[in-house]
């Protein structure tokens, strides 16, 4: 009997699993954003609830990422938080147990950074951003758990919210030229 033929079955097995693997555990892209919530288009006069109204990814204790913004909820924030908040859970290899993501006031973003949980070898690490739908990523590490702010913490109001409706029209744009 010859032998590569089974040797070609099991490096095609071998890469169907590995694709799998990294279509399941992928994290969610821009590109994921304009397929599934077209409305976060380019519209620059899109009505808001109130003045510098702003939208984060929800969820609470997803199993991953990509869970967490394919399933989070297309609503605007409530008038008295200013940030969005991410909280990730690993496993003692890094992977993700649980994510959870939410509009944030200052008081819950003080405490950003990676610490270990009370699971023996699992981290959890949270960090902050302020801006529309700033939290897409989640952090793994301390260079990702912190607290991002487009405008000075001891100033009252929020600033206009151009640059966060902006900013993604001009990936939006960019990845239609380069597709």
């Amino acid at each position: 009997m010859e032998l590569w033929p089974a040797v070609a079955w099991f490096l095609l097995f071998s890469h169907i699993a590995d694709w799998l693997q990294t279509v399941h555990s992928r994290d969610f892209t821009v590109q994921d954003i304009v397929f599934l919530y077209p409305s976060n288009g380019c519209t620059v006069f899109t009505a808001t609830p109130y003045p510098g109204g702003f939208k984060c990814f929800t969820c609470e204790k997803a199993r991953d990422n990509y869970e967490c913004n394919r399933w989070a909820p297309d609503v605007y924030c409530p008038r008295d938080t200013r940030y969005c908040y991410s909280q990730h859970l690993m496993d003692p290899l890094g992977e993700s147990m649980s994510v959870t993501k939410s509009c944030a006031s200052l008081g819950k973003c003080l405490n950003t950074g990676c610490r270990e949980s009370g699971l023996q070898g699992h981290r959890v690490c949270t960090s902050c951003c302020e801006g529309n739908i700033c939290n897409m990523a989640v952090p793994r590490n301390d260079t990702d758990a912190v607290f991002a702010t487009t405008s000075p913490l001891s100033h009252s109001q929020r600033h206009s919210a151009h640059s966060a409706i902006y900013l993604p029209c001009l990936v939006f744009t960019m990845s239609l030229f380069l597709t």
